[in-house]
């Protein structure tokens, strides 16, 4: 059993040597291995690869040394396994056909910082796509995809990953050749501060159907326990409604009703079955979830993910034939009325934080609160190292604010001051986005400018 954990570049033009450590057996040039994804399930095809090793390595700070096996506790570096694994895999003898796939690694913080990259001369476009396939292989965690409109977005985890996977990017995987970057762009999330003032409707295009629903946000703490994987669409509903009833006081029947979870089928927003009695309903089931899926990914406000938010589907009047209401009826009737239900039960931008660890000696701590006061940040722990002049401080500070931080605090301390960044939650902006005026107005109004959206929100100026 071998965990490769992470693609390293080879020095000849678009190889990668598939870098893990053996945890039992041995590994040997020329060993027939199955590699096994992470999206393997064991007795399926899906995402398993057999190959042979070519050629195995011991790296040894900046040399490679050839050898003919490596036995299990140590490192090894693999070549001829780099086009069957993106970012890692578990592999094994290829006879071990129950073997099971090592989970892939979480990581602490997630990819909220984003820039667009785009080509100086269009003719290096063809380089830029093939340098941003290999970064993502040999980065773990950033996320290289491309925008609707076209943009090639490179999300990473803070100010000084996305720098560096940028020099690696024109460095190493495009031979040099020119990019520009856009400023960094963080994500938001939309979300909802109360339940709505009154059921909304949608007729659907031909005007025979009509659906009615509420939002609401969620209880505290449950968007938690879907990112972490407490609660999810695969969980048997029993136990599902069994953690919501307890933990979250939900009525034990309507936890049992829960149609999806979206975006992208697993995040932190769900449809709730709220009707009695309604004829045809399992029929536009189907036409509804893809309408929520479409709605929860890009949002009223920003086109941003929704997140938190239960949507209740209050009532349904269908068509008698079955013609009438067809997905292309149901499906843009179902993003409607989620937005209208998202805008009328005061919708709230969510921003990302940081929680940001520093550690400094007494002298410093004034610089350390003047900068964070600056930039937004608040401090909600301070303690003295045992036995050092230390001082350990943390503090929360918003993501947005967070470029420029690191350097502007060493100028504020003289560079005594170490600070830590690690994403830690989403916090909630207070002003109301659909006021004019209002900071957070401004922000979605920034947003929708740089997406090529109208300026007006459905008719909310």
């Amino acid at each position: 059993m071998l965990y490769v954990s992470k693609m390293i570049p080879a020095s000849d033009k678009g190889r990668f040597y598939a870098f893990g450590r053996v945890f039992s057996g041995r590994v040997a040039t020329g060993m027939k291995v199955r590699i096994m994804g992470p999206n393997h399930a064991p007795g399926q095809k899906k995402d398993l690869n057999v190959k042979n090793v070519q050629r195995t390595v011991i790296w040894m700070g900046k040399k490679q040394e050839s050898v003919e096996d490596v036995p299990c506790g140590n490192t090894v570096a693999m070549v001829g396994l780099d086009q069957f694994i993106t970012k890692n895999a578990t592999l094994t003898n290829e006879k071990e056909v129950d073997a099971c796939p090592i989970k892939a690694m979480k990581f602490s913080v997630s990819p909220v910082v984003r820039v667009a990259a785009q080509c100086k001369v269009a003719s290096d476009l063809p380089k830029l796509v093939e340098g941003l396939k290999r970064l993502a292989k040999s980065d773990p965690m950033v996320l290289c995809t491309v925008e609707e409109s076209g943009e090639h977005i490179i999300a990473g985890a803070g100010e000084l990953h996305l720098e560096i996977c940028l020099k690696d990017l024109q460095e190493d995987f495009m031979g040099g050749a020119e990019i520009t970057v856009s400023p960094p762009v963080v994500s938001f999330r939309e979300t909802v501060l109360e339940k709505s003032c009154r059921t909304v409707m949608s007729k659907s295009p031909n005007k025979h159907n009509r659906l009615y629903m509420e939002a609401r946000p969620m209880e505290e703490g449950l968007p938690e326990a879907i990112d972490e994987g407490r609660i999810g669409p695969r969980d048997d509903p029993k136990v599902r409604s069994k953690i919501l009833s307890e933990e979250f006081g939900w009525d034990k029947d309507l936890a049992k009703k829960i149609w999806c979870f979206g975006p992208e089928t697993t995040g932190p927003n769900i449809v709730v079955d709220m009707c009695k009695g309604v004829q045809y309903l399992n029929e536009i089931k189907d036409s509804i979830v893809a309408g929520f899926q479409w709605a929860s990914k890009e949002g009223a406000m920003a086109e941003e993910n929704m997140r938190g938010i239960c949507f209740e589907v209050c009532d349904v009047i269908l068509h008698s034939d079955a013609i009438h209401r067809g997905g292309g009826q149901i499906i843009p009737t179902a993003r409607r009325v989620i937005y209208a239900a998202q805008l009328t039960a005061k919708p709230r931008l969510l921003e990302p934080v940081y929680l940001v660890e520093i550690q400094a000696p007494e002298n410093a701590l004034g610089g350390i609160y003047s900068v964070l006061n600056q930039k937004r940040g608040h401090v909600f722990e301070e303690m003295q190292n045992p036995g050092t002049p230390l001082y350990n401080i943390k503090a929360y500070l918003p993501v947005i604010e967070s470029f420029g931080f690191t350097s502007t605090l060493r100028a504020a301390t003289s560079g005594q001051a170490f600070p830590l960044c690690v994403f830690d939650h989403w916090e909630m902006l207070s002003a109301d986005p659909l006021e004019p005026g209002t900071q957070t107005a401004n922000l979605v109004l920034d947003i929708r400018k740089r997406k090529g959206l109208k300026e007006q929100i459905f008719g909310v100026r």
